[in-house]
C-alpha cells in the first residue's frame, strides 16, 4: 500500500440503473478505484438509519474501504439517485433530495491527518455539507477537486469559491464550457485552460472528453490523449475511475503522457462494465494500452 493518506469527502449514495441498484457517488467511487489501485484512502460521508444505508457500509467495507468516517443519520435517508441511459450508454441523473450525505458533519477523529484531500460540488448543495468540505479544505492538504455539474444543482458561488482553495481541477468538456462562460475565459480550449489557471492559482486542470479522450493542463503544457475505443456498457462512474488513475500516477511521479494514458485507460475499462466500481482487472487495462 502506498504511504500517502488521502481523504474523499463527498455522497455515498445508491445508483438505480437498468441493470440494478449499484453503490456509488463520485467521491465514494473515487475512493474505491483508489483502495484498488493499492492507496491509503478513507472516506467521509453519511448514510441514513435504513436498509438501503447498512447495505452501503457492508458494501463499502467488502471494498476495503475503512468505515471510520462513515457516519449514521437517524433522519434522512440514505441517498438515491435514478438513473437514465440513452443509447450510446450516456448517463442522465434525478438526484434525490434531501439525502444523508446533505448532512456531513466535520469528525474531530481527521485531525488534519491527510495528504490529499478529494471533493466535489455536488456534496455542496446542502450547507451543512459545504461547510464540512471548507473546513477540511483549509487543512493544508493538497486539494483536488472533482468538478459535478448536476442540474439543478449548479451553483456558481460554489463552484468559485472551490476553484479558489483547489491544487488540482478535474472536469468534463461541458463542465469547461459553463465554467468558462461563467467566467470569461474564452471559448478556445487551450485558452480557456491557461486563464482558468491564472485566475484561479490552480496548478493542474484536468478534462475529460469522454469518446474523444482528455488532456492536462500544468506548467503552461497541454497534454492530449485521443482516448482509447471499447464496448460502452455505461459510462457511470468512469471519470471518477479517471481521477483515482490521474491520482494515482502523480503519486508515483510519471510523467503527463503516462499519467493520461493510464488514466483513459482505466476509465475506459470502468465504461466497458456495468456499474461505477468494477473490479479493476490490470492485464486488461494494459490491454487495452497495447491495443
Amino acid at each position: 500500500m502506498f504511504s500517502k493518506k488521502i481523504l474523499c469527502v463527498g455522497e455515498i449514495l445508491w445508483d438505480s440503473l437498468p441493470a440494478g441498484l449499484f453503490l456509488g457517488g463520485a467521491p465514494f467511487n473515487v475512493a474505491c478505484h483508489l483502495k484498488m489501485l493499492g492507496h491509503n484512502v478513507k472516506m467521509l460521508s453519511k448514510v441514513g438509519n435504513d436498509t438501503l444505508g447498512e447495505q452501503a457500509i457492508i458494501r463499502a467495507e467488502l471494498k476495503g474501504i475503512p468505515l471510520d468516517y462513515i457516519q449514521i443519520d437517524k433522519k434522512y435517508k440514505t441517498g438515491i439517485v435514478n438513473v437514465k441511459l440513452d443509447k450510446l450508454g450516456n448517463a442522465e441523473y434525478d438526484i434525490v433530495k434531501p439525502a444523508a450525505w446533505d448532512f456531513i458533519e466535520l469528525d474531530n477523529k481527521i485531525n488534519n491527518n491527510f495528504e490529499f484531500l478529494i471533493y466535489g460540488s455536488l456534496a455542496q448543495r446542502n450547507e451543512i455539507s459545504r461547510k464540512t468540505i471548507e473546513e477540511l479544505t483549509s487543512c493544508g492538504s493538497v486539494n483536488i477537486f472533482d468538478v459535478n455539474l448536476r442540474p439543478p444543482y449548479i451553483s456558481k458561488e460554489v463552484i468559485e469559491k472551490s476553484l479558489l482553495i483547489a491544487d488540482i481541477v478535474k472536469m468534463n468538456e461541458d463542465e469547461l464550457k459553463q465554467i468558462s462562460g461563467w467566467f470569461n475565459l474564452g471559448d478556445k480550449f487551450e485558452q480557456s485552460l491557461k486563464k482558468l489557471v491564472e485566475k484561479f492559482n490552480c496548478k493542474t486542470v484536468c478534462i475529460t472528453m469522454g469518446a474523444n479522450g482528455s488532456a492536462i493542463f500544468n506548467k503552461n503544457n497541454l497534454e492530449l490523449h485521443k482516448g482509447f475505443n471499447v464496448f460502452v456498457k455505461d459510462t457511470v462512474g468512469s471519470g471518477d475511475a479517471f481521477l483515482a488513475a490521474f491520482l494515482h500516477g502523480i503519486i508515483n511521479n510519471k510523467s503527463n503522457k503516462d499519467i493520461i494514458e493510464f488514466a483513459n485507460a482505466v476509465g475506459a475499462f470502468v465504461a466497458s462494465n456495468n456499474g461505477a466500481t468494477p473490479a479493476l482487472n490490470l492485464d486488461e487495462i494494459n490491454k487495452i494500452i497495447k491495443k
